[in-house]
């Protein structure tokens, strides 16, 4: 038996040469392929608005919390013991000075009256008896006539009747004044509010019982109240030149009324006490405001915006621009050397119109950053433009409150 020729399996196919033409393969396109980038693109500068400090002269304002109280107050009492028999007036209506409000009984008066005319006649004729008898006994004294003491007693009778005669005019005097008590006047002109008593009444004029009220409101006076503390605070700035004082007689004075709104009349600073309230540390401050409309009632509170002083060289910062640290230190970023933003920390107490007052932290020229601040981290590179409506509001700020202060 024959057997054909044995066949063996395939041997596996394997190129020979492959290996290194791959490797030359990926090294060409490694050679071909662009640069890699760098770790950091370079950043372009952020465009900020920024406002440049300048002095400005600026009226520094205090807002001091104070109560509206007539400008005259008159309480209307009894001087007479007496009946009320009619009230003149209307509830809640405007009196003049004089003007008669109620009528009390009078009779028991005029009879007073008619009695003390009836003493004085009493009185008057025995004075006239007296006089003609002490004549006589003048002339019969030199012919030894009387004696001497019926002529001391008939001279101390003219007297005697002398002192009743000027006592009963006294009597009548005080009868008229008191005749004249039962017709309750008015003292003053102004808003007489609701009657205390009623027709039928009884008044007394030992315990002065109280018939109305009558309050002149125009113009009202605003009593507030400034801190001692303050006080000092300005008199060392006045001493070291930082302020200017305005004159009493120029500073004028605002008014917020309780609803926020601002009254549309200016008042003025009468006078400033110079006591210490030891309870409340404070010194009491009366402004005078015009009142024709009778808008501003006594007893309201108030808010008075007082013109202190006047810092002749402030340096004013948009509130906007300013921020409040961890620690609430005040803070600014401000463009510095090469345009790189800074974070300065500032010294800012109080706000002129919609601005802060920096006393320290910057310098004049100095470029502080106001738009653009949520892009912006201290030590990146900006690129500052003016801005006009920031700019020109701390101006405007300025200029007000230094016209307000001429």
């Amino acid at each position: 038996m024959s057997h054909g020729p044995i066949s063996r399996p395939a041997a596996p196919f394997r190129p020979r040469g492959l290996f290194p033409c791959l490797v030359l393969l990926l090294a060409a396109v490694a050679c071909h392929r662009p640069p890699a980038a760098p770790a950091q693109a370079i950043q372009a500068p952020v465009e900020v608005e920024v406002l440049t400090v300048q002095p400005t002269a600026v009226a520094l304002r205090r807002e001091l919390p104070g109560r509206v109280s007539a400008f005259r107050m008159a309480e209307v009492r009894a001087r007479v013991n007496g009946i009320v028999l009619k009230r003149l007036f209307t509830e809640g209506a405007e009196v003049k000075a004089g003007q008669r409000l109620f009528l009390i009984d009078a009779a028991p008066y005029r009879a007073a009256l008619a009695s003390a005319h009836a003493e004085l006649a009493r009185a008057e004729a025995g004075l006239a008896s007296a006089r003609l008898q002490a004549a006589r006994y003048g002339e019969l004294i030199d012919a030894n006539a009387v004696s001497k003491q019926d002529l001391d007693n008939a001279v101390a009778s003219q007297k005697t009747f002398e002192a009743e005669v000027d006592a009963a005019r006294a009597a009548i005097e005080t009868a008229s004044i008191n005749l004249g008590y039962t017709t309750v006047t008015s003292p003053v002109s102004g808003h007489i509010g609701r009657s205390a008593v009623t027709e039928g009444a009884y008044v007394q004029a030992a315990q002065a019982t109280l018939l109305a009220t009558v309050q002149q409101l125009d113009p009202v006076y605003v009593d507030v109240a400034q801190s001692s503390a303050e006080l000092l605070r300005l008199r060392r700035a006045f001493e070291s030149g930082q302020l200017r004082s305005i004159g009493r007689d120029q500073a004028p004075v605002a008014l917020l009324l309780e609803d926020g709104t601002t009254y549309g009349r200016q008042g003025a600073l009468q006078f400033s006490d110079i006591t210490v309230d030891p309870s409340t540390g404070s010194v009491l401050l009366r402004a005078i405001f015009p009142n024709p409309r009778g808008e501003i009632l006594p007893g309201m509170f108030v808010r008075a915006v007082l013109d202190e002083a006047e810092d002749p060289a402030a340096l004013l910062v948009p509130q906007l621009a300013v921020t409040r640290g961890p620690t609430g230190d005040a803070t600014v970023l401000v463009v510095g050397e090469g345009d790189k933003a800074e974070l300065r920390v500032i010294k800012a107490d109080r706000t002129v119109g919609n601005a802060w007052l920096v006393t320290s932290g910057l310098r004049s020229g100095d470029r502080v950053i106001v738009n653009g601040l949520q892009k912006v981290r201290p030590g990146v590179v900006v690129q500052p433009a003016a801005a006009p409506a920031a700019a020109g509001a701390a101006r405007e700020t300025g200029s007000a409150s230094a016209a307000s202060s001429r």
